[in-house]
């Protein structure tokens, strides 16, 4: 049997900001939307009910310390995720959350205004099927519709999160952040160490699955981002941006994307990809950033490219065989009472694809071996009347 959570809100008998007031480097109204926004996604977080008990009464109080300068981020969660391999990720506070997302609504605009389009991920419209589709576009149109020989190369950077240098990262913030408040809100976020207060969530055996190299906890206080925050996300293309930049104007790269911490470059010879890739990894030490070399792949395009959770072949774009396995695996072990949620992630998941008939099929197969209807488009599962 279900149990709804319920949350009682008591209402301060201060009175609270009016939403029009510009008391301050930022209107009330601004904290209040970044609360809504942070909020879509976390509401039932054990934080975020804690403060939504008194939620007038903590806004205020979040207000009143942010324009005091008196704002201190609070304790994080460290636990560990298993799929698609075992990381660290560090979730902050709900009220440290609501301070990223009101950074984030102010100064990613101005941001976002001088990205490349080809830099994806923590971007609006720009997730990874917009990647996916703007990688075969470009594929499409270098090799003249599969007619003519393309070469890709592939680059991951090793170990990105935990070794991006938070001394460049707050110069790069420092060049479009202007207005010295908001520096500083960005600089107390950038260089919180969540290691200082922090409470772990998974069992000892889990954290061993993750490489010592790949821990924040293993990292010195001047390098590493914690995986989880909106924050992270969007630092990290900060980061990044002179990587773009840099592909785009200095090496001339016509074709070239860029999701998070993996890059493609498209040329009709191998020889101009290599040139690439050796000043590629000339540049990146300025950044304290290097390439994987055991993720670099040069090859020819019509062998297919694996981008994002998809693969682009001529003439068509498949999600990734992993991926595939898996949302077979984890639909056929699903709780009957998340069999339908499960399975309806799935079938919207490989529905991005461009050919996904025979993915879905499988997949509808499983949902009908468990007692579950799917309509004739397979696209939705139902329970059967």
């Amino acid at each position: 049997m279900a149990i709804r959570t319920t949350t009682t809100r008591t209402t301060s008998s201060a009175s609270a900001p009016s939403a029009a007031s510009t008391f301050g480097p930022y209107p009330f109204s601004d904290l209040v939307q970044a609360y809504y926004d942070c909020r879509r996604s976390k509401r039932n977080s054990g934080s975020a009910l804690a403060f939504e008990v008194n939620l007038e009464r903590n806004l205020m109080g979040l207000h009143r310390d942010l324009i005091a300068g008196t704002y201190r981020p609070g304790r994080s969660i460290c636990f560990v995720v298993t799929r698609p391999k075992a990381r660290e990720v560090w979730a902050a506070d709900f009220r440290d959350r609501i301070v990223h997302h009101l950074l984030y609504n102010h100064v990613a605009p101005r941001f976002y205004a001088s990205f490349i389009a080809d830099s994806c991920a923590c971007i609006p419209g720009r997730g990874t099927l917009y990647a996916a589709k703007r990688l075969e576009s470009k594929i499409r149109s270098a090799s003249q519709n599969w007619s003519k020989p393309m070469f890709y190369l592939k680059c991951d950077l090793a170990n990105f999160f935990v070794a991006i240098d938070k001394q460049v990262l707050r110069q790069q913030l420092a060049k479009k952040i202007t207005e010295p408040w908001w520096l500083a809100l960005a600089e107390k976020i950038l260089m919180h160490d969540p290691r200082e207060d922090y409470v772990l969530r998974s069992p000892p055996h889990l954290f061993n699955r993750v490489p010592q190299h790949k821990r924040l906890t293993a990292q010195p206080a001047h390098l590493g981002l914690p995986i989880g925050n909106l924050s992270s996300q969007f630092f990290a293309n900060v980061y990044l941006d002179a990587l773009d930049q840099f592909a785009k104007h200095q090496l001339g790269a016509k074709h070239y994307i860029r999701y998070v911490d993996d890059f493609v470059f498209l040329h009709e010879s191998p020889q101009q990809l290599n040139e690439w890739r050796e000043q590629v990894e000339a540049f990146l030490p300025r950044l304290g950033a290097k390439l994987n070399p055991t993720k670099t792949i040069l090859q020819p395009v019509d062998r297919g490219v694996d981008f994002v959770g998809h693969v682009i072949k001529p003439w068509r774009r498949t999600t990734r065989k992993r991926s595939m396995a898996q949302a077979l695996k984890r639909v056929a072990a699903a709780p009957a009472e998340d069999l339908r949620e499960t399975a309806n992630s799935y079938f919207g998941l490989l529905g991005q694809a461009s050919h996904s008939h025979k993915d879905r099929a499988a997949l509808a197969n499983v949902v009908l071996k468990r007692g579950n209807s799917v309509n004739a488009a397979l696209t939705k599962t139902f329970k059967r009347s």
